[in-house]
């Protein structure tokens, strides 16, 4: 039988029905977490995962919103403590990515992109970090990704969003830790998801070729890994970079 170490925690989960998001919405649910789906437009996918996690006996709500809009992602946390009050994890997995060459980026892309991965990260962070503030605790896991540690020519504008949640994961653990907040960060390799296929098929064949472990991720091994971040067996973490990527970036010594 399961530990339901996350028993009487809200748990919001931004891009939470599908992919990495959906893979933590199941897990968490399963030892014992509150979730709150969010999602941006996919009813659907969304009243799917949350039936998935009903129908193995666990309490979830699908919350609609942008993520990118600060009036909607205020929305989102007062959704979230409407039905299940005061929230006390935070996973951030909304994100886009956009695959032009360095030469063809525009500043349309570049801001759509920076609109999702960057400001969305700042908008739910901060519509929920008072609460955290106040009550003396918070748990934080933010998505980012190996394109923010190399060079990523056919990437500019995705690599330097994600770099800058890595920077921002560094100085908000610094600032509220004293608060009992803990904020910490992953970087996935290429995981199976819908995202991954923004790539050609060419392309994914060579990164499973460059990846020491010979293959792609599966989103349930990230979940394992944020699950590892929010519990307290990560409790002496906070600022932090974890890289599960099969070994195709390793961050230097």
């Amino acid at each position: 039988m399961t530990d339901l170490i996350f028993a009487d925690r809200t748990v919001l989960i931004t891009g939470g029905s599908r992919g990495i998001g959906k893979a933590a919405s199941l897990r968490l649910a399963g030892e014992g977490a509150r979730v709150a789906v969010n999602y941006v437009s996919d009813e659907a996918k969304a009243a799917e995962t949350v039936a998935d996690i009903a129908a193995a006996g666990g309490t979830a709500i699908a919350v609609q919103g942008n993520v990118a809009v600060p009036a909607e992602a205020a929305g989102i946390a007062e959704k979230t403590r409407a039905a299940f009050g005061p929230v006390d994890m935070l996973i951030h997995s909304a994100g886009i990515s956009i695959v032009e060459h360095a030469t063809d980026v525009t500043w349309e892309t570049w801001r759509r992109t920076m609109d999702v991965n960057l400001d969305g990260t700042f908008n739910m962070v901060y519509a929920l970090k008072n609460e955290m503030i106040q009550r003396e605790f918070g748990r934080v896991v933010l998505i980012s990704s190996i394109a923010a540690l190399r060079e990523r020519e056919n990437q500019v504008h995705y690599s330097a969003s994600k770099a800058a949640v890595i920077a921002m994961t560094r100085c908000m653990a610094q600032g509220w830790a004293k608060h009992n907040i803990r904020i910490n960060c992953i970087c996935p390799g290429l995981i199976e998801t819908e995202m991954a296929y923004t790539l050609a098929p060419e392309v994914h064949e060579a990164i499973v070729k460059a990846t020491p472990m010979g293959r792609k991720g599966e989103p349930d091994e990230i979940a394992s890994v944020i699950r590892f971040l929010l519990s307290d067996e990560s409790s002496f973490m906070t600022g932090q970079t974890v890289v599960a990527s099969g070994g195709r970036v390793m961050i230097p010594g």
